[in-house]
């Protein structure tokens, strides 16, 4: 039926709804905090060093990496999926887009993007097989464990960058954790304070991000010089990188990657439901496919890579409880904003990582626990013990995957196992499908 449901989860205390309306004041804080909360700059800076860009061209880069995540927020929360989901760069096509730029070039790169945006919009709307095949292969089982390998994937990421990022290692880690535990002081005031409570909840994040830059301003880890020199407005334009080629296997590459960012993507779906209380049915999941290759498609008009649902920023929910649209549509505005005023975009790169990922492990804990929640109801038996714990051991695998021995392997090899969570999340789908039903049925609680 058109309106099964796929997955719901109770709500997770929210203090407002994903289709509450809140005050534009309140809906700007709460998308600022999402948009400080997130590494979008991350993946765009790897490609452009894969790439061998100029600094100006790095520089423009992630700007139009920021302009395409604001459109593609805006696409997927207005009209798309209607859910609170924040589109970001995905890690995914890191490989691919830096093997098809430098051997055929940019031109090419660009090219290669376009047609598998489209085939993933035409998937969802007009088709409608998207949510068909999700309905079939994604039981709550399946969906929990890709809730959890989605965090189980980036809590190492966070801890990984607080050690291996410049500077003393020790200052590093006093900085991450001041961080983090201001951010843990704040959600446990919001739990036990009246009136006060819900300030501390609605902004930790942000007191959580002043007081970690403040932290770490006295380690001299944090120079803002760069926002001086940037320019105030600066304009896209379409194709920036010269007008698209075509070469088909770059295409069908990129097809393949796409298909497992949209695996990727579909594991945050699961995260927002479970993290809102709200509805995965069949009409959703197709306006979100169509959302998301829209998105990644007029992204990739301005120089944008395809982008993901970010599952951080469910986190985020988790933490404030608030799951309005409307805060969620304020950070996409100003993700386009970051796109047209270069100022602002470099002043959000001059916060020091350690910061931001003190603060994100801690998101990605709450991430792990709404995993959890999806499958506590059900029975753990032999079948299930392994459809959970397989994939996540295979997520932790990748983790720790020899660099050059995943550099050696075939492209499509490479692709699929620099992303833990695609890893973990196909395993659980093949693990659902091949392992036998016992007597007793997957879904019965326990």
């Amino acid at each position: 039926m058109q309106g099964e449901q796929l997955s719901q989860a109770p709500s997770n205390n929210l203090i407002v709804g994903v289709d509450d309306k809140i005050g534009y004041g309140k809906a700007f804080l709460l998308g600022l905090q999402h948009v400080l909360a997130m590494d979008l700059y991350i993946a765009p800076i790897i490609i452009a060093g894969l790439l061998s860009l100029s600094t100006g061209d790095t520089s423009f880069f992630i700007q139009m990496c920021f302009l395409a995540t604001g459109i593609g927020t805006l696409i997927q929360t207005g009209f798309g999926l209607k859910l609170p989901v924040v589109q970001g760069p995905s890690y995914i096509p890191i490989g691919a887009m830096s093997a098809i730029g430098g051997k055929l070039g940019l031109a090419a790169m660009t090219g290669s993007l376009l047609p598998g945006a489209l085939l993933i919009a035409v998937l969802g709307v007009p088709l409608k097989i998207f949510a068909k095949a999700v309905r079939k292969i994604v039981p709550p089982i399946v969906g929990g464990t890709v809730i959890m390998v989605v965090g189980v994937t980036l809590i190492p990421s966070a801890m990984n960058s607080i050690f291996t990022y410049s500077g003393n290692m020790g200052h590093n880690v006093i900085v991450a954790g001041a961080s983090a535990a201001v951010l843990v002081a704040c959600i446990l005031l919001g739990g036990k304070m009246k009136g006060y409570g819900t300030f501390f909840r609605l902004m930790g994040v942000i007191i959580a991000i002043v007081v970690g830059t403040v932290i770490a301003s006295f380690f001299g880890t944090v120079d803002f010089s760069p926002v001086r020199d940037a320019a105030w407005f600066s304009l896209p334009k379409f194709f920036p990188f010269g007008t698209p080629t075509f070469d088909w296997s770059a295409v069908l590459t990129m097809v393949f990657v796409y298909l497992i960012v949209l695996l990727e993507t579909t594991g945050t779906w699961f995260v927002v439901s479970s993290v809102t209380g709200s509805e995965l049915n069949e009409k959703r999941l197709n306006r979100g496919a169509f959302g998301e290759g829209l998105g990644c498609f007029v992204g990739t008009l301005f120089g944008g890579s395809p982008m993901t649902g970010y599952s951080s920023n469910a986190g985020l929910i988790a933490i404030t409880g608030v799951a309005s649209r409307m805060a969620i549509m304020a950070a996409g505005v100003i993700l386009l904003a970051l796109g047209l005023i270069p100022k602002l975009s470099v002043l959000i790169t001059c916060i020091p990582d350690t910061v931001i990922n003190g603060i994100f492990a801690i998101v990605c804990v709450a991430i792990l626990m709404n995993g959890m929640k999806v499958i506590q109801p059900l029975k753990i038996n032999d079948r299930n013990m392994m459809i959970i714990g397989i994939p996540i051991a295979l997520t932790l695998g990748c983790t720790v995957f020899p660099k050059d021995v995943l550099y050696s392997l075939p492209d499509f090899a490479n692709y699929i196992l620099s992303s833990g969570t695609a890893v973990g999340a196909i395993a659980a789908l093949i693990l659902n499908l091949v392992i036998p039903k016992g007597k007793d049925k997957e879904g019965e609680k326990a």
